[in-house]
């Protein structure tokens, strides 16, 4: 049985950081794109990230290149998501995602397998 556990959410203020991580246990297969998405309320579930974890490639959505960084570690089986100079717009529960099917740079939340349940990101102005 496959188990996807986030942690490290909280309240910031604006230009603060945080940093998510999402440990996986279960998974039967080598090298899974795994992802970070988010979910602001009224809003689409929208990826934040990925990262193909066999080459180590990654990919992230325009809004938060430079800001913040995805990484794996696979001795651990655990992903995490530094979030620097955060904004307001950056509040959402965020989600980790592994086992994405297809080309990695351009899997969507439809595309992965098993989730995590949430860890909720707010950053206040």
């Amino acid at each position: 049985q496959v188990q996807v556990v986030e942690s490290g959410g909280g309240s910031v203020q604006a230009g603060g950081s945080l940093r998510l991580s999402c440990a996986v246990s279960g998974y039967p297969w080598d090298s899974p794109c795994m992802g970070w998405f988010r979910q602001a309320p009224g809003k689409e579930r929208e990826g934040v990230a990925r990262i193909y974890t066999g080459s180590g490639s990654t990919y992230y959505m325009d809004s938060v290149k430079g800001r913040f960084t995805i990484s794996h570690d696979n001795a651990k089986n655990t992903m995490y998501l530094e979030m620097n100079s955060l904004k307001p717009e950056d509040t959402a529960m965020y989600y980790c995602a592994t086992g994405g099917r297809g080309y990695c740079g351009e899997a969507q939340a439809a595309d992965f397998a098993y989730w995590g349940q949430g860890t909720q990101v707010t950053v206040s102005s």
